[in-house]
C-alpha cells in the first residue's frame, strides 16, 4: 500500500509541475502581446517583469513559516488554482492597474507554489532513496512545451490573451486540484547521509547553492523574458516565429531532465552540473553571435540542454545538505530563484538599451560558467544514491 501511495504521490506531483510549466510558458511567451494590450512602454516593461519575482520571493519566505504549521501539500493544493486564475486575469484586463494586480497575484501565488512543490519533490526523492528530482522538472519542461505551443497557436490565429488562456484554465485548474488529493508529504530524515550538517540551517553552508541558483535563473530568465523580443527585434523574425525559441528551449530542457536522473546516479551530481554549465555558456555565446533567427533558435535549444540539470540538482543538494530541515532549506533557496529573475531580466534589458542585446548575452554566459567553480557543493559519490536500488521509506499522505 505504501508503494502505491508513493507512485500516486509522485504522479500527482509531476502533474503539478506540468501545470505550472504550462501556466508560466503562456505568460512569458506572450510578453509582447501583453505589452501591446496594456500599452506598456519598453522602459516600463522591466519594472512589470521585476515585480513578479519580487512578490514571489516574499511568498517563498512566507511559505517557510507556513509549512512549520501546515503541510507543504496543502500550500500547493491551494496556490496552484490561484496561479491559473491570475493568469486568466492577465488576459482579461484592459487597463494598466488591472495588469499590475493580476501580475502581482500571479507572483505571490507562484512563490508559494514553487516552494511547496519543490519541498514535496525533495522529500519524495529522499524517501525513494534515488535521484528523481529531474523527472519532476522534466514534467515542468513538458508543460512549458505545451504552453509555448498554445501561445504560438494564439499568436498565429490572432486570438486575444483571454481566449488563449481561458480553455487552459478551465481544463487544468480542476485537474490539478483533483490530483492534489494524492500528494505525499515525506518524513524528515533523522540523521541524513554523508553530506548532512544536522538540523540547524546554516546560510553559510547554503550560500554556494544560492549563488548557483541565482546564476542559473539569470540564464533562464534571459531566455523566458527576452528570447521572443530578441528574435523579433534583433534577429528580425515575425511575432509568430518569436514564440519558437522558448519552445525549442523547453524541448531540450525536457530531454536533458528526462535522462538527467540516470546521469546523476552513475556519474554524480557535480559532474552533471559542470557539464550543463559549460554547455549553457556555449549556448549563450552562440545567441550573442547568431547571424539569423534560425541560428538564434538553435542557440536557445543548446541553452536548454545545458541549463536543464542545474536547478533540480540545486534543490536536491539543499535537501541532502540539511536532511532534517529540508523544507526550510528549499524555501530559502527558492528565494534565489527569484533573485536570479529579478537581476537577470532588468540587467539584460538595461544593457540591451544602453549597449546592445547581443552584448547583454555575454553577462549570463559568464555567470553560468562560474557555476563550474561551485559544482563541488553538489557532492560527487554521495549524490549517486547507490545506483538507485534502495526501497522507499514510510511516508504521510497529504
Amino acid at each position: 500500500m505504501t508503494d502505491v501511495r508513493l507512485r500516486r504521490g509522485r504522479g500527482s506531483l509531476a502533474l503539478s509541475f506540468f501545470v505550472q510549466g504550462v501556466a508560466f510558458a503562456l505568460l512569458v511567451t506572450r510578453i509582447p502581446g501583453i505589452q501591446d494590450r496594456y500599452g506598456i512602454s519598453d522602459g516600463l516593461l522591466p519594472l512589470f517583469l521585476a515585480a513578479v519575482p519580487i512578490l514571489a520571493g516574499v511568498a517563498s519566505v512566507a511559505t517557510e513559516k507556513v509549512v512549520a504549521r501546515v503541510a507543504p501539500s496543502r500550500v500547493l493544493r491551494w496556490s496552484q488554482p490561484v496561479v491559473l486564475l491570475a493568469l486568466l486575469g492577465v488576459g482579461a484586463g484592459d487597463t494598466l492597474w488591472m495588469a499590475a494586480v493580476a501580475l502581482g497575484l500571479f507572483g505571490l501565488a507562484v512563490g508559494a507554489l514553487d516552494a511547496s512543490m519543490n519541498m514535496l519533490g525533495v522529500s519524495l526523492q529522499r524517501t525513494y532513496g534515488r535521484s528523481i528530482m529531474l523527472g519532476f522538472h522534466a514534467a515542468y519542461s513538458l508543460g512549458g512545451i505545451a504552453g509555448a505551443s498554445l501561445a504560438w497557436v494564439g499568436a498565429h490565429w490572432h486570438l486575444s490573451l483571454f481566449w488563449s488562456y481561458l480553455p487552459v484554465v478551465v481544463v487544468l485548474a480542476p485537474a490539478a486540484y483533483l490530483g492534489s488529493r494524492w500528494y505525499v508529504d515525506g518524513k524528515a530524515a533523522p540523521g541524513g547521509g554523508p553530506e548532512a550538517r544536522g538540523g540547524a540551517l546554516s546560510f553559510r553552508l547554503l550560500l554556494p547553492l544560492c549563488l548557483v541558483m541565482t546564476f542559473a535563473y539569470i540564464g533562464d530568465s534571459t531566455v523566458s523574458n527576452w528570447s521572443a523580443k530578441y528574435l523579433q527585434d534583433v534577429l528580425g523574425s515575425s511575432e509568430e516565429a518569436a514564440t519558437v525559441p522558448y519552445n525549442a528551449y523547453m524541448v531540450t530542457t525536457l530531454l536533458g531532465r528526462t535522462v538527467g536522473d540516470l546521469g546523476v546516479r552513475y556519474f554524480g551530481a557535480s559532474v552533471v552540473v559542470r557539464a550543463g554549465a559549460v554547455l549553457a555558456a556555449c549556448g549563450f555565446a552562440l545567441v550573442a553571435l547568431a547571424p539569423s533567427a534560425w541560428v538564434g533558435i538553435v542557440a536557445f535549444t543548446v541553452l536548454g540542454l545545458g541549463l536543464s540539470v542545474i536547478v533540480p540538482q540545486t534543490f536536491a543538494a539543499a535537501g541532502r545538505l540539511f536532511p532534517e530541515n529540508s523544507d526550510a532549506a528549499v524555501a530559502r533557496l527558492n528565494v534565489f530563484n527569484y533573485v536570479g529573475f529579478l537581476v537577470g531580466s532588468p540587467l539584460v534589458g538595461a544593457l540591451g538599451d544602453a549597449w546592445s542585446y547581443r552584448g547583454a548575452m555575454v553577462v549570463p554566459m559568464v555567470l553560468v560558467l562560474v557555476t563550474v567553480v561551485y559544482a563541488t557543493s553538489f557532492g560527487a559519490r554521495e549524490a549517486r544514491y547507490g545506483g538507485g536500488h534502495e526501497r522507499p521509506r514510510t511516508v504521510d499522505v497529504g
